[in-house]
């Protein structure tokens, strides 16, 4: 393939507004958090369900000081309880206990993201066990299309649409199929602006559930990756709970020079989301209470997934009676310190920003500050055969983190870059990497220098980058 077809594709809006929250929470709670299930069978009594302490607002607000931008709900499991009271089955949150049948957790949850400024997503299961139309065809195709629709019409704006490939048997022994395009069309057309992930055409799962990336990380691959059936045959099929732990390299290299070299189909913008959970399962289980994933484990995710050019889905199951669990909240609150501090601006190193050459000025103090939105990007000259940045500190500085953005608004283009630093022996290599995207972020043990030096040596099109961010924080 001429690598240069690959430049011209670019991102939607909806995907770049996506891609800027960085990173965002999954709430898994519903019956299976009441029967101690990770999937239920269906048809559980509707009693069961009946969380007497339930606190929406303290998941939010967990979940913001935690550094996260937005939430998604699973309304609606494989079991098929309705966190809402949907007019199109009688298997809901109507028929239970709780609140005499009047309560509605999916707006009182997405009530309580807007309160504390997080944005709000849906995850409505595409396989019913209690549904009797399921792998009935058409007539399934309805049920699920109505309840999608009240779900996109009752709640408001709705940020992403989660679709997993779950397509177990009915109770008839039947497999539905499911008719995605149908779907992305209501989606489309009652919230324009919501990404569809993973089972979709806007968002790619990034292929495991144990928060697993890859080295280069592209935006740019394949439409054939896009294939909902195969995102489905390749997803979690059984109630198997190693699943979740599961790491597989397989496709490690999605949309580099070489990767594309013989394909000669179209190429889509389709860039990855990393999901895992805070805990060895998905929903809420007491003996697990012991087995959080630490901070430090979950902000070298984070680093490794928003600073590798995709973002960060980080699940958090609700207890029985309504609220995050202690050991949860703790970590979360660590973690919110640590993201907090990377993604601070450090004045002090915030040096001279010289370019080799430039399409366009570009204002040296913003392209050193993280925001989302810029007033220009960087470009060499077109007969610049070796783009390069500096950036020198008049006295000698200590730093052990670089950020890297691209403006991607123009694709992704860079494939190389050296970076170097500045000894009283010369230049002394400190990183090499291929892709940027997004965002790179590239720790390395600390150095005291007066001087960072990039090179870019391999490019689809000239570099075109938004932002440089040099940084010292605990890791």
């Amino acid at each position: 393939m001429d690598i240069s077809k690959a430049v011209q594709v670019y991102p939607s809006q909806r995907q770049m507004t996506w891609q800027a929250m960085e990173f965002y929470g999954f709430i898994h709670f519903g019956m299976n958090t009441m029967t101690d299930r990770e999937w239920g069978l269906g048809h559980e009594d509707p009693n069961l369900f009946d969380p007497k302490e339930l606190n929406c607002l303290e998941w939010a607000k967990t979940m913001k000081s935690a550094g996260m931008k937005g939430a998604i709900l699973t309304c609606k499991h494989h079991d098929g309880f309705c966190l809402w009271p949907s007019a199109y089955s009688k298997h809901t949150v109507a028929s239970s206990l709780w609140k005499d049948g009047q309560g509605d957790v999916v707006k009182e949850f997405a009530d309580a993201c807007r309160q504390t400024g997080l944005k709000f997503g849906i995850y409505l299961s595409p396989w019913d066990r209690t549904e009797a139309t399921y792998g009935e065809g058409k007539s399934y195709d309805d049920f699920y299309v109505n309840q999608l629709t009240e779900l996109l019409t009752q709640y408001g704006e709705i940020f992403e649409v989660w679709f997993d490939g779950a397509n177990g048997e009915g109770d008839n022994g039947k497999q539905q199929v499911y008719d995605w395009d149908r779907y992305y069309e209501v989606i489309r057309r009652l919230q324009p602006q919501a990404v569809i992930a993973v089972c979709g055409p806007d968002v790619r799962w990034v292929g495991n559930e144990a928060g697993q990336t890859r080295k280069n990380e592209w935006s740019v691959v394949p439409v054939t990756l896009r294939n909902a059936e195969k995102i489905a045959k390749d997803s979690q099929q059984v109630d198997d709970g190693l699943f979740s732990q599961k790491v597989s390299s397989v496709d490690e290299d999605l949309g580099s020079r070489t990767a594309l070299e013989n394909y000669t189909g179209q190429l889509v913008w389709y860039p990855a989301e990393v999901n895992t959970s805070i805990r060895p399962g998905w929903f809420y289980h007491q003996n697990e209470d012991q087995k959080v994933r630490s901070s430090n484990e979950l902000f070298e995710l984070y680093r490794r997934s928003v600073g590798g050019n995709g973002t960060f889905l980080l699940n958090l199951p609700p207890t029985p009676a309504g609220q995050l669990a202690d050991p949860d909240k703790k970590v979360l609150a660590e973690l919110g310190r640590m993201i907090e501090e990377i993604k601070t601006n450090q004045p002090e190193l915030q040096g001279e920003l010289v370019f080799s050459s430039s399409c366009e000025v570009v204002d040296p103090v913003e392209f050193q500050i993280q925001k989302e939105q810029k007033k220009s990007s960087w470009k060499p000259a077109a007969d610049d055969s070796t783009p390069m940045m500096t950036l020198s500190w008049q006295t000698a500085k200590t730093l052990n983190t670089l950020i890297l953005q691209e403006d991607i608004s123009v694709s992704q283009r860079v494939e190389g870059c050296n970076i170097s630093y500045l000894t009283e022996e010369g230049y002394q290599p400190l990183a090499k990497i291929e892709s940027i995207g997004y965002k790179r972020i590239i720790d390395f043990e600390k150095i005291t220098t007066t001087q960072i030096k990039l090179e870019f040596v391999a490019y689809r099109e000239y570099p075109t980058l938004s932002g440089l961010y040099a940084l010292l924080v605990n890791k």
